[in-house]
């Protein structure tokens, strides 16, 4: 079954008409199939142009989205009014559910780093979902839980890692990702200054760990570039 969507424009993209399975976001995959009418009947599908936001901090809370295509990444205003990078979403992942339990505005910003393809639904269809598969209750208390995990491991890493071992280990984690990571993203990411993040890959570069082409990097040492993650300590 296919159902066509029309994208709501949130931040000034041009509408267009979707397809959309019922099968390939969170939402879909963990309901009852007979709740898959009651979705398509519910829900928006969302073309996203790379570079805008899906929702932007302190926006008011409306309701919550489910990736199915590109990657995105979760942000916020850090000190010095530094961008903070919490983590980079990739399909099958959510995004908004930080703005649910009774707060009214997005605490984070979310941003396509490609095109990509949401499901929306408002909290109140949320809720009447959750009521109604047990499934999705139990896939979203983990999704919860798993996240809570990283964040907190993520908030040790900064403040007790040297700022080499947070680069380090932040170009080991986007050079998984299946696209290219400007400089800003990666020191956003660490925590620290593009300028930090340039004289360390200048280094990286010339010890042959990484090699660097355009705006590409390649790691050509992962084993040395681990050290500086495993050697670091409080700072």
């Amino acid at each position: 079954m296919y159902i066509f969507a029309i994208q709501i424009d949130y931040h000034c993209d041009i509408m267009t008409a979707l397809p959309c399975n019922l099968n390939d976001c969170f939402l879909c995959q963990h309901c009852i199939p007979e709740w898959k009418e009651v979705i398509a009947l519910k829900k928006t599908t969302l073309s996203i142009k790379k570079g805008k936001a899906i929702f932007r901090e302190g926006e008011k809370v409306k309701g919550i989205f489910f990736l199915y295509k590109g990657h995105v990444k979760v942000h916020m205003q850090w000190k010095e009014q530094k961008d903070l990078i919490l983590r980079f979403a990739a399909p099958g992942d959510i995004l908004g559910h930080r703005g649910l339990g009774g707060i009214d505005h997005y605490p984070v910003t979310a941003t396509a780093l490609e095109d990509s393809q949401l499901c929306y639904i408002t909290n109140d269809f949320l809720e009447s979902s959750l009521k109604a598969n047990p499934q999705l209750t139990y896939r979203l208390m983990h999704f919860y839980a798993a996240e809570l995990q990283r964040t907190e491991q993520r908030m040790r890493d900064m403040v007790h890692m040297e700022v080499k071992g947070r680069i380090a280990g932040a170009l080991l984690e986007i050079a998984t990702l299946p696209f290219t990571t400007t400089r800003q993203d990666i020191a956003s990411y660490a925590g620290t200054t593009y300028e930090t993040v340039f004289k360390f890959l200048t280094e990286l570069t010339n010890g042959k760990i990484i090699s660097i082409s355009g705006k590409n990097i390649r790691i050509d040492d992962p084993a040395h570039l681990k050290k500086y993650i495993q050697t670091a300590g409080p700072s």
